[in-house]
């Protein structure tokens, strides 16, 4: 019969190797300027790979969030008024809050799940899967 400590380590030794990790996760931050009227992001597009996110979910958030017009062009994101680098940082970290890191055990390790109408975050890292808050 295997004591509590063997049947702990037997265990630990099943867990996947990301659950494990105790890496610390930071939201990138964007580099731009503004030019004329508008405010052109130039790592958008690596924002997105790094949160592991479709560019247009992230561009869609964004522009709805601040409530202006903008698109992506030639790995550009351009914006349709001026607004500041830490305005935008603060709705990457909110989206980050929202779309990326597991309600459960908080680690960026996560994928969105369509199943039928509704939208999941699941997490490869504990396993919990939970509904997105859709906003309309």
């Amino acid at each position: 019969m295997l004591d509590y400590k063997q049947l702990l380590e037997r265990g630990r030794e099943k867990l996947p190797e990301k659950v494990l990790e105790t890496s610390r996760f930071e939201v990138p931050k964007v580099r731009g300027h503004i030019q004329g009227n508008r405010t052109i992001i130039s790592n958008f597009p690596q924002i997105a790979d790094l949160l592991h996110r479709p560019l247009a979910h992230l561009l869609k958030y964004i522009l709805r969030e601040l409530a202006t017009p903008g698109e992506v062009s030639k790995g550009l994101f351009i914006i349709g008024t001026k607004i500041s680098a830490s305005r935008i940082n603060e709705k990457i970290e909110q989206y980050v809050k929202e779309f990326v890191l597991c309600p459960e055990c908080r680690k960026p390790d996560t994928k969105l799940v369509r199943d039928d109408k509704f939208l999941f975050i699941k997490c490869s890292a504990c396993g919990a899967r939970q509904p997105v808050k859709v906003r309309v």
